[in-house]
């Protein structure tokens, strides 16, 4: 096994070709999803920080620099930025929503792959993102209705599958592609100085919470000394357009911020997901029951 990265370790775990590994808790986070009926066993060590080390000797410039880069990096919130963009979505694990997410994959997902790589295509997205759009609204049910009247797998309002031209909100080619399109003019508009991810994440939230909404969040955020252009800033301003003494002064009024921000934590997941699916060398999950637990340390294999 030697030279084989955690990734390879997992998926020869999850293939029984070993009976146990130990890995780093961070990676466990990442991966669980992939492999949501791996069993952690326990933690073999309390929680410790990561550090770089450095060859002991005279010169220790590069050890300076180091410590002059993280400072910064801390100080100007970089540092901060790249863990929710890596670990930000992914904490909490939905071992029942995996399942089902995997599950749909297989049997719902192959119906309207070439609908969304075609609308995808046509407004210059990823594929796999507008599914997972997709998947959270409806969970690829081209019949879903919302009791406040969104439908269809993009569950379109009324009045935006009309000002798309959306006949038929039920129709899958008409609402994917009209979810595409809606979620390409929601980009348009959009600053165009922020820059990905953040721009995409800002986005979803609009998509789900309305652009009015999501201008007053950023604002908020301004006001509340953060950067109204980066998404970790924002998605604290969200849950206060619940809040009177916040949603008073905005100009759209009240929202239900923190559903937005959980629409995209979810988006992100299913994302992410569907990309290591994807992958040519990825090798399809077959589900089974277990009950799962999130001690981060040891893992053993499933029973299947």
């Amino acid at each position: 096994m030697a030279g084989l990265g955690t990734s390879d370790l997992l998926a020869r775990l999850w293939e029984k070709q070993v009976p146990y590994i130990v890995a780093d808790s961070n990676e466990v986070i990442v991966s669980q999803r992939f492999y949501p009926e791996l069993r952690v066993a326990f933690d073999l060590t309390e929680p410790q920080p990561l550090a770089w080390a450095f060859p002991k000797g005279r010169d220790d410039s590069l050890m300076l620099a180091a410590d002059a880069f993280f400072q910064r990096i801390h100080e100007n919130g970089q540092l901060q930025q790249l863990r929710e963009r890596y670990y930000g979505h992914v904490r909490e694990f939905d071992y029942v929503g995996v399942r089902r997410f995997m599950r749909h994959i297989e049997q719902r997902l192959p119906k309207y792959e070439t609908i969304f790589r075609q609308a995808a295509s046509e407004h210059s997205h990823d594929w796999r993102l507008l599914a997972a759009i997709g998947y959270q609204e409806s969970h690829w049910d081209p019949q879903a209705v919302s009791p406040t009247g969104v439908r269809g797998i993009m569950m379109l309002t009324d009045r935006t599958a009309s000002e798309l031209g959306v006949a038929d909100r039920l129709d899958p080619i008409a609402s994917i592609g009209g979810g595409s399109a809606y979620l390409r003019y929601i980009l348009q508009r959009l600053p165009v100085h922020i820059e990905n991810p953040d721009r995409t994440w800002l986005a979803l939230a609009a998509y789900n919470i309305g652009y009015g909404h999501l201008q007053d969040a950023r604002i908020l955020t301004r006001k509340r000394g953060g950067n109204p252009d980066r998404w970790m800033d924002v998605k604290e301003s969200l849950p206060l357009l619940a809040e009177e003494q916040w949603y008073k002064d905005t100009r759209y009024g009240y929202a239900r911020g923190v559903e937005a921000v959980q629409y995209v934590q979810h988006i992100r997941s299913y994302y992410d997901m569907l990309v290591w699916q994807t992958k040519p060398d990825a090798k399809p999950i077959t589900v089974a029951s277990s009950t799962a637990t999130q001690n981060l340390a040891a893992l053993s294999a499933p029973v299947l």
